[in-house]
């Protein structure tokens, strides 16, 4: 079972079944399961504040991923963390790009879940090897 909550502000219009079907896939490819992940749309206020509190960083940013640190529970369900997405930073990469909207929160799903995977990226923001022992 793959259960993925979203929440998002009612003023950001997203496309919760490419959201979903986008983290199944990539559940799926890693072999995982019995897996939760919890996903926030929110603003660049949010995004700024969350960055201030846990990266020290005093500025909005696209995406970040929170990993628990006790992922499985007692019932055996593997409790990945949350993703929070900023929608205003969505929006302005898609001009920059030329793109949807939805495929730049895909994107931005994507990197996040990645981190929760347990992959780490270095300064040119490639993914490297897993660090996490989740697998």
């Amino acid at each position: 079972m793959i259960s993925i909550l979203i929440t998002s502000g009612s003023r950001y219009p997203i496309s919760r079944p490419k959201i979903k079907a986008k983290v199944t896939q990539m559940i799926e490819d890693s072999g995982l399961q019995d897996v939760e992940v919890s996903i926030l749309i929110a603003g660049e206020r949010k995004l700024r504040q969350l960055n201030q509190q846990y990266r020290q960083l005093d500025q909005a940013t696209e995406v970040l991923a929170f990993p628990l640190e006790e992922p499985r529970d007692a019932e055996g369900i593997l409790r990945l963390g949350d993703i929070v997405i900023s929608y205003p930073q969505a929006q302005e990469i898609a001009r920059e790009e030329n793109k949807l909207v939805d495929e730049v929160i895909n994107e931005l799903v994507e990197h996040g879940l990645k981190h929760l995977l347990g992959f780490n990226h270095d300064n040119s923001l490639k993914f490297k090897v897993p660090t996490s022992k989740i697998f």
